[in-house]
């Protein structure tokens, strides 16, 4: 007579296999599968373009995907390409739209709608790493790390140096100068943060190099302004007089004139927010 044990044996193998193929077998049930994988290119693209009038950036971009991956060489792949980097950027992937961009810039370099890839290329290095930061603590921008900023200023100086005569070269030069003032801002925040913590020659280097580097900025008083509340804090009152005329000619309301203590320090939440330039 054979033990207990040794009968229970192939039941229990046999309970295992049956679970395990029970298992695999619910999964695929609600395993998703890719509804436009096998789709003819011409209509995964009025999917895709569908998606995008109706402002479904998301569903657009994946749908697009498709459609290169599936046909990378084709009547609409170059368009697939380009309009694809238009629903990543508004869908907020910033790094994804750059990406490919610069996929379309080495495949067409002379294609007739390179000028807006390069637009687009700005607008997406414009908002990279700045977007929800911005959103949630409704930050100053020109506190944060400028490697973004710059290659979006170099996107928007090629569309409006190489194609002047393109749609987009205006509104590029409007952001050129949007972010050169953001530039200048950013170097004064930091003129600012030295003067605060008693670092007065590194405050006077600071606000020298904003008058040169961004002459004509909207931080050009402000600059002056800082140079002489350092040359005040050095005990040079040549050069803090100097810096007073200046100001007082080109902006006779600017604070500093009328109070020795601008710039004043920030608020207690600023000082306390982590995320502030002059909060370290």
């Amino acid at each position: 007579m054979m033990p207990r044990s040794a009968l229970l044996r192939p039941a229990l193998v046999l309970a295992l296999v049956l679970l395990v193929t029970g298992c695999s077998g619910i999964k695929n049930m609600f395993k998703d599968e890719d509804k436009n994988e096998g789709v003819p290119v011409g209509e995964l693209y009025d999917r895709a373009h569908d998606a995008m009038t109706k402002s479904h950036w998301q569903t657009a971009n994946e749908t697009f995907g498709r459609l290169i991956a599936q046909y990378p060489y084709g009547p609409y792949t170059e368009q697939a390409l380009m309009e694809q980097a238009y629903a990543q950027y508004k869908a907020g992937k910033h790094e994804d739209a750059v990406a490919s961009i610069d996929r379309f810039i080495r495949t067409y370099p002379t294609h007739r709608n390179i000028a807006y890839m390069y637009y687009l290329r700005g607008l997406s290095n414009q908002a990279r790493n700045t977007v929800f930061l911005a959103r949630a603590f409704n930050l100053d921008t020109s506190t944060r790390d400028l490697d973004a900023p710059l290659q979006a200023y170099a996107d928007f100086n090629t569309v409006a140096t190489r194609y002047p005569n393109s749609r987009y070269a205006g509104d590029a030069r409007q952001h050129m100068v949007f972010l050169r003032n953001a530039f200048a801002r950013f170097e004064f925040n930091i003129g600012v943060y030295y003067l605060r913590r008693g670092a007065w020659v590194s405050a006077v280097d600071r606000a020298t190099y904003l008058l040169e580097t961004y002459p004509q900025s909207e931080y050009q008083d402000d600059a002056v302004a800082l140079l002489g509340a350092a040359y005040t804090k050095l005990g040079n009152q040549t050069l803090a007089a100097d810096a007073r005329r200046v100001l007082q000619l080109n902006d006779p309301q600017h604070p500093w004139l009328t109070d020795s203590d601008w710039p004043h320090p920030p608020s207690t939440f600023s000082r306390l927010n982590p995320f502030r330039a002059d909060s370290r």
